[in-house]
């Protein structure tokens, strides 16, 4: 009878274990540190294997691309201070989008800097309410995060400068209320080369796309995400994640000393197309059900 109590309690303690809430899409990629490195002109890398975050470097002070996890700002910082720059001298963090995966570590990364934290408009409540007013995440506590202060809301098109460099902002909602692509230009060995980080094209599971109360216009503005990433120009493809991109295999080559590694225009267009074609097809097939 005590063996079988026992192997009840096991019972109950591995179903609980299966059933708590997990991450979407958790993945080891994205903790695991990646040596970071020089994309082009005065743009870093300085994330992990999958979570991508950029630094770029001005006389002025420097700006930083997502802050990802909240475990995420020592292994940035880490990479920050092995380009031998200083993390201390971070003076605006953007993000891609308001999911945990990108922003979880603003919090700290502000506190450690003193970094004024600028984010699209749309996404800026569920910024500073932990995800707790996201569109599909609200009740999930395990996409939470802690909450933090936005310095300034930003709006589509809109710049955001410091010393040389001017990034512009481009609203691509969809993927949140308020995902952002980052555009700028870098000079490097006598070119102008136009850099893309894509915000995040991507329907995750469980998304509305017909019918969706909390977000009526999500399909909408997918499709003016799709246009609008078309219309830009695009030499360096990046992205929110490095699987966007095929950053490793990239990264590869970079390190073998093809330094046009990351210049990659026919996969930007290609990544377009496979995004778009993957969301039409789950609109077509909720749709479907909706007959």
């Amino acid at each position: 009878m005590k063996g079988l109590a026992l192997l009840s309690k096991i019972v109950l303690c591995m179903t609980i274990l299966v059933t708590l809430p997990r991450p979407l899409n958790a993945d080891a990629a994205w903790t695991t540190a990646f040596p970071p490195f020089h994309i082009a002109g005065n743009l870093y890398y300085v994330g992990s294997e999958d979570l991508a975050a950029y630094f770029i470097v001005t006389k002025q002070g420097n700006i930083l691309i997502n802050s990802n996890l909240a475990s995420s700002p020592a292994l940035i910082k880490k990479s920050v201070e092995t380009l031998g720059f200083k993390f201390s001298d971070t003076k605006i963090l953007l993000i891609s989008h308001a999911h945990y995966d990108h922003c979880a570590g603003s919090a700290e990364i502000k506190h450690l800097t003193g970094a004024k934290y600028f984010v699209m408009e749309a996404d800026v409540p569920v910024v500073e309410s932990g995800g707790e007013s996201d569109f599909q995440y609200a009740a999930d506590k395990s996409m939470h995060f802690p909450p933090t202060h936005v310095d300034r809301a930003l709006h589509d098109g809109e710049q955001v400068r410091l010393g040389d460099a001017v990034l512009t902002a481009h609203m691509t909602a969809g993927h949140t209320k308020g995902t952002t692509t980052w555009t700028l230009d870098e000079n490097e060995a006598g070119r102008t080369l136009h850099v893309v980080i894509v915000g995040s094209p991507n329907v995750n599971p469980g998304y509305k796309l017909v019918g969706n109360q909390q977000y009526p216009k999500i399909a909408d503005d997918y499709r003016h995400e799709f246009k609008l990433l078309r219309d830009l120009k695009c030499d360096v493809f990046l992205g929110a994640h490095g699987s966007y991109f095929g950053m490793k295999a990239k990264y590869q080559r970079w390190k073998d000393g093809d330094h046009d590694a990351f210049i990659d225009a026919g996969g930007y267009s290609q990544y377009i197309d496979d995004r778009e074609k993957a969301f039409e097809a789950e609109f077509a097939r909720q749709s479907a059900r909706k007959l």
